[in-house]
């Protein structure tokens, strides 16, 4: 069902907003230095999804689509959402056994790749029947498949009429999968026109928002049509980069963003620039809420926390009004179109202040898990979408992420949370990034174990272990703190930029080896 204000399909928002604004700048491309108009944008767009029409593409078909960050392909997605297609996007940093799982668990029947990663799809194209159309892009010539942007150019701008519904399926969008292989979401028109229109709210005509994730991440999907809704203006970047987002914000007067590992962004060499800046807000996630307000005084910009899942969309943010609310941690209060609740194991609500499993509800949510009926139905309590993340709520009835609800050590009974070591140690000034795993233990039952990557230039040597035990101690309980201490060069990433854990835990079998035994005093081999 529609929302008041709501365009009736992604269709109905460009063919709006192209009218609307029509020779305003909707989309620019760092990378490339490209800019298209509300306008152009449209009837680009309408190129594609003729020569989509032309090539064979039908309303249902899944189109996989493997391509880094460049102009083609938020024109690709918007063209396959006018024609009532459905986009499949592709990490493009797969290998085949990840290719492989995606094309054929999502019934892939075309695909649009970038000429780069051609070779790896080679070595699966045989165990993926069901790809009829493949199409192509980038310089030269290839060895599969038809290149694309020939046919865009034989392509027509009027495009023909097609039957939408808000309900229609966009996108199987694959969740990070940090516990096994990634499941597609299914998510219609509603799911992402429900975020543009919530999201719209802190945006004017006159803003400019910084994108620098991968579009095959739902991050950008949101963000263009959030900025599409608003008559905003889009920076899209190739790739993030932590030293390189401010000169960014510079670069294009940019007055909003999403700060992407915004603790990497504060540990940078600290600039007379930093504070010269155009910024209004940010939007962070997971930061160490004792460096919150120094992060805003230092960059001279609201910063506010939020939560928002793969499968719900948003849900909750602390708003930009709430200035007493820095620093304390909490990801805010529901959103307008969200409901949320806090339950026990039993999907039992537990009284305020007490920790348990947030669900949610609310229109535009996703349909369920592609071609996963079992774990669709396991997902839900009724109505309510399982987060499988653990939350309390305070008295002010603002909420606060406590943890995964399988992200935890339970050590000598205690439940101790991943995500709040995570965050201790993540705010010593020489530590990059963590990833706290439990280690099994006959005595405790689990130990907790910490992987730490350095700042560069910083080791084990200049950072030993027992400062970060002695860093932790003073900042957590002791049942806390680690007890083994690994030093990593990077952590493995899943598509969402979330540390895969699973890997780190199945990497070895004997957890301790490689670490510091702050226990013991000692390094196991």
């Amino acid at each position: 069902m529609a929302q008041a204000g709501m365009d009736k399909s992604i269709r109905a928002l460009l063919e709006r907003t192209a009218e609307q604004y029509s020779e305003k700048t909707a989309i620019h491309f760092d990378d490339e230095d490209v800019s298209l108009s509300y306008r152009e944008l449209n009837d680009r767009v309408n190129r594609f999804a003729n020569a989509l029409l032309s090539a064979g593409i039908c309303k249902g078909d899944h189109v996989a689509v493997m391509l880094p960050n460049c102009v083609e392909f938020p024109l690709t997605w918007l063209a396959i959402a006018k024609i009532g297609a459905i986009m499949v996007p592709t990490n493009i940093r797969y290998q085949p056994h990840d290719l492989e799982y995606i094309l054929n668990d999502s019934d892939a029947d075309a695909l649009v790749i970038h000429k780069d990663t051609i070779p790896v799809f080679l070595k699966v194209h045989a165990r993926c029947p069901k790809i009829k159309n493949i199409f192509w892009i980038g310089e030269g010539e290839a060895e599969i498949g038809r290149p694309l942007l020939e046919l865009v150019k034989r392509a027509e701008p009027d495009l023909p009429a097609v039957d939408l519904d808000l309900d229609d399926i966009i996108n199987i969008q694959y969740t990070s999968g940090t516990t096994g292989f990634p499941k597609g979401c299914i998510l219609t028109h509603a799911y992402w026109l429900t975020i543009g229109k919530t999201f719209v709210e802190n945006l004017t005509p006159d803003d400019v928002f910084l994108s620098v994730q991968p579009f095959y991440y739902m991050d950008p999907q949101w963000q263009l049509i959030m900025t599409l809704t608003a008559g905003s203006k889009m920076i899209l970047a190739k790739k993030y980069s932590p030293s390189k987002y401010m000169d960014l914000v510079r670069k294009y007067g940019v007055t909003c963003s999403l700060a992407v590992r915004a603790i990497l962004i504060y540990k940078q060499p600290p600039s007379p620039l930093d504070a010269e800046n155009n910024l209004r807000f940010v939007n962070i996630f997971g930061f160490p809420p004792d460096l919150h307000q120094d992060f805003e005084k230092r960059f001279n910009v609201t910063a506010r926390e939020g939560f928002g899942m793969t499968e719900i969309g948003s849900c909750m943010r602390v708003s930009l009004e709430d200035v007493h609310m820095t620093g304390s941690g909490s990801v805010g209060k529901p959103l307008p179109h969200r409901e949320v609740r806090i339950v026990d194991d039993k999907g039992i609500d537990v009284a305020q202040g007490e920790i348990g499993e947030l669900l949610a509800k609310g229109p535009g949510i996703f349909k369920g898990f592609y071609n996963k009926p079992q774990q669709t139905t396991e997902a839900f309590y009724g109505e309510w979408f399982r987060t499988g993340d653990l939350f309390r709520q305070d008295e002010n009835g603002y909420y606060y992420i406590v943890g995964r609800l399988k992200d935890m050590v339970r050590r000598h009974g205690e439940n101790i949370s991943a995500r709040e070591v995570e965050d201790v140690i993540n705010s010593h000034p020489l530590i990059m990034d963590t990833a706290v795993v439990p280690v099994p233990d006959d005595i405790t039952g689990e130990e907790v174990k910490a992987y730490v990557t350095p700042k560069p230039g910083e080791s084990a040597q200049s950072i030993p272990p027992e400062e970060l035990v002695a860093f932790c101690l003073e900042r957590i309980a002791k049942f806390k703190v680690p007890r083994f201490i690994e030093y990593r060069d990077v952590l493995p990433r899943t598509p969402t930029e979330k540390v895969a854990k699973h890997k780190l835990i199945a990497e070895k079998q004997n957890l301790r080896a490689d670490s510091y035994d702050a226990k013991e005093q000692k390094w196991h081999k």
